[in-house]
């Protein structure tokens, strides 16, 4: 296995350190060790990168989408030549499992490899006009730079989706990523780079989220920005891009609710639910949250989560017996023992888990609650951790209800052996993504994104690529 390298900032094609040598430590959360270190980007190397992106888009916009295919494609085989050296500096800095690193690495390739085809159909159209000697037409063009902005829990596949979109549209792009997983993005834009991508096209930095997000954003250099995270900072940068007319992709946080009618394969339902519920520690932006069960199965399906739960095995994600690993840092280790006391001080019921494991690596254990009030914050709150909350319902009418209640609307899910529920669950409830009886989220293919205060636009699917376009019209007439 590789050693853990000190990260360096990528600007015009070159790895470098920060222009004021300015460094930090990386801390495996399974150890509490640092391992390495990355580079803190300030003003300077801001500056740089955006020279470098504005350079980049004047050569990138004028290569060919089949052209700008091919690399991409040559980065995706990379990217899974490399997968399981990068899967284990993944784990390093991130924690998850060592099978979960490589499958969100090879999942990116195949991203990549889709969004290399989209290019490619970013078509326009001819419009019939009004006299014989006019033509009237539309045309699609790359809108400019990109500023994208990404979280620690998924540290390529964030990076992957802003990248592929902006690359096969012709844009170049600043990726500002995470401090925490920096090794796993770099990686990645070493694949590109490697593979053939113009200097200047992919740039790379880190540094302090708030000052860089204001200074890239407001900067006219930039054209579009993207942004992955929280709800709160999410309405702070997408403020900023509006006062600046930027286009901006938002995916925002949620709390996503599970309904169970009492027709559902329980059983099913409590395996596919349980192992979603635990993947990376909880740490999913479209992790099952508020379990909505109907009554008449509910003390079953508590029962078997909880048992589900208990099985779970947590350890260091470089072991290969480990299920889940820590969580990613430190403070949210408080944060969901806060909200975890408050929940059960209002009545909620603890029926495993709750604790810190250890005093040494951010381990915690897989925990459900049942029966919590909706005055918990933890019933309003997104834990992003192990918690799963399991409620009660009589009707359908007041599962959607709750399902709908809060104002986000990311992912929602379902388990019912009706048609008729289905139908009614897939037309009413509030969310980008709702998946019924099974897992079928986040496919290259398929959209990924929220509405309500989860966000606003595509990440995957055909639509994906028009928030990094701009529709242009041509109109002539011939003499």
């Amino acid at each position: 296995m590789p050693s853990y390298p000190d990260i360096l900032l990528h600007i015009d094609g070159k790895w470098r350190p920060a222009r004021s040598g300015k460094s930090i430590p990386v801390v495996d959360p399974a150890t509490e060790e640092a391992i390495g270190t990355v580079a803190w980007a300030e003003v300077a190397d801001l500056d740089e990168a955006l020279v470098a992106a504005q350079k980049g888009f004047e050569i990138w916009r004028r290569t060919s989408s089949f052209d700008r295919g091919k690399i991409m494609r040559a980065a995706a085989a990379l990217l899974r030549q490399r997968a399981d050296d990068i899967a284990w500096l993944m784990t390093r800095e991130q924690g998850k499992p060592l099978g979960q690193s490589k499958g969100e690495i090879l999942s990116a390739a195949d991203i990549i490899d889709w969004f290399a085809e989209e290019g490619r159909r970013a078509y326009g159209q001819i419009i019939p006009p009004r006299a014989p000697n006019v033509t009237q037409m539309t045309v699609k063009v790359p809108v400019g730079p990109v500023a994208a902005f990404t979280p620690w829990n998924f540290p390529i596949n964030q990076v992957v989706r802003k990248l592929s979109a902006a690359l096969t549209t012709g844009c170049s792009i600043i990726v500002k990523a995470p401090e925490e997983t920096p090794a796993s993005p770099a990686e990645l834009i070493r694949c590109f780079v490697d593979a053939g991508v113009p200097d200047g096209v992919v740039n790379l930095i880190y540094g302090v989220p708030a000052q860089i997000s204001q200074y890239l954003i407001s900067h006219p250099v930039i054209r579009k920005m993207s942004f992955t995270g929280s709800t709160p900072v999410g309405k702070s940068l997408a403020s900023l891009a509006g006062l600046h007319m930027k286009r901006a992709t938002m995916e925002l946080g949620g709390h996503a609710p599970v309904i169970v009618t009492e027709d559902a394969d329980v059983d099913e339902a409590v395996a596919v639910m349980a192992g979603s519920k635990y993947r990376n520690a909880g740490q999913v932006c479209v992790s099952p949250t508020r379990f909505l069960v109907q009554e008449r199965v509910a003390d079953r399906f508590i029962d078997g989560f909880t048992a589900a739960s208990q099985a779970i095995k947590v350890g260091n994600g470089l072991d290969a017996a480990t299920d889940m690993g820590p969580l990613a840092n430190e403070r949210r280790i408080p944060a969901i023992e806060r909200l975890i006391v408050d929940a059960v001080e209002q009545g909620g019921r603890l029926t495993t888990g709750g604790h810190r494991i250890g005093n040494r690596g951010y381990f915690f254990e897989p925990t459900v609650l049942a029966d919590v009030p909706r005055s918990a914050a933890i019933m309003n709150d997104e834990p992003f951790g192990p918690v799963a909350i399991i409620n009660r319902y009589s009707d359908l009418d007041e599962a959607i209800d709750e399902a709908n209640r809060l104002p986000f609307g990311l992912a929602a899910y379902a388990f019912t052996g009706s048609q008729k529920q289905s139908d009614r669950i897939a037309a009413e409830i509030e969310s980008g993504m709702i998946s019924i009886n099974h897992l079928g989220l986040a496919l290259p293919e398929v959209p990924f994104g929220g509405i309500k205060d989860s966000g606003y636009g595509t990440e995957g699917g055909s639509e994906a690529i028009d928030a990094y376009l701009e529709t242009r019209f041509v109109t002539r007439k011939s003499a």
